[in-house]
């Protein structure tokens, strides 16, 4: 009995890291994108245009708006075709931003939704009341992180990631050791009705967990999935200009790669909860 009530309640922990997980980074499906795309640049949405701007690489800066190209502080004559390409690719992007912003809000929200429901299932007196205060506390500071970045228009995937997955993750490595020693506690205590109290408590817990999050998980993902036929458009427009640096080289503000080999092959072991993913 010890060793099943360790067992059902760290289940519980994984399935809590699990759904926590799913908001530590701005992925999306890429079931229906032509290729797999991310960008190496930080983006910034302004009025005055769209800026590209990077540490590392050649060019360190790109400048579009209305048509207008500058690089690295240069303008950059373009062919009217083209023009247009860019005038299409800038709204394109901000079309994006707030799209971005609405579903890592909402990737994080769902994972202090599961981490709340399990300090409320499992953590006691002072320590829970301690524990929400806190997830409550790290939840409104990773909300107004993404308002203040992607939500007001300014992408770095630096940024999100330690933003999303920072707050997330240290919740959940408090949280999971707060499940597992009250499970080594009731196991050692010798109280039969502790144990069994604690194990009914995590198999009525894992059971409702996975229906709700399946479900927000699952409206969540149309909405990133959303995003692919967007990021499709923006990849034909870079393709099809003809638009060139000083050196000679094509502009290319998104990389575009063909879907990785090694994804189909994870997919055949793991099936549909594997998903391809692109980052922008």
């Amino acid at each position: 009995m010890r060793h099943s009530v360790i067992a059902g309640t760290a289940a519980i922990a994984f399935v809590l890291a699990a759904s926590a997980a799913q908001a530590t980074g701005i992925n999306f499906s890429t079931d229906t994108c032509k290729h797999d795309y991310s960008t190496p640049y930080d983006v910034d949405v302004t009025p005055a245009g769209l800026s590209f701007h990077r540490t590392d690489g050649v060019p360190a800066q790109v400048f579009l708006h209305d048509g207008a190209l500058r690089v690295d502080g240069k303008a950059i004559a373009v062919a009217a075709k083209d023009a247009e390409a860019l005038r299409r690719y800038e709204a394109g992007v901000r079309a994006l931003m707030p799209q971005v912003a609405a579903i890592a809000r909402e990737g994080v929200e769902l994972g202090f939704s599961a981490m709340t429901t399990v300090t409320l299932s499992f953590a006691d007196g002072d320590q829970r009341a301690r524990m929400l205060e806190k997830l409550k506390r790290k939840q409104v500071d990773a909300l107004r992180e993404i308002d203040e970045g992607v939500g007001a228009g300014h992408w770095s995937s630096d940024r999100m990631t330690e933003t999303v997955a920072g707050s997330v993750s240290d919740s959940v490595g408090e949280l999971v050791g707060s499940v597992t020693s009250s499970a080594v506690t009731a196991a050692l205590s010798g109280d039969a009705s502790k144990v069994a109290a604690l194990q009914a408590r995590a198999e009525s817990l894992d059971k409702s967990m996975d229906r709700e999050m399946n479900k927000r998980s699952k409206a969540l993902e149309a909405k990133a999935d959303a995003i692919c036929p967007q990021l499709n458009d923006l990849a034909g427009l870079q393709q099809g200009w003809n638009v060139r640096l000083g050196n000679g080289k094509p502009l290319e503000l998104m990389t575009i790669k063909p879907k990785s080999e090694h994804h189909d092959h994870d997919s055949d072991h793991h099936g549909d909860s594997d998903q391809k993913v692109v980052s922008f």
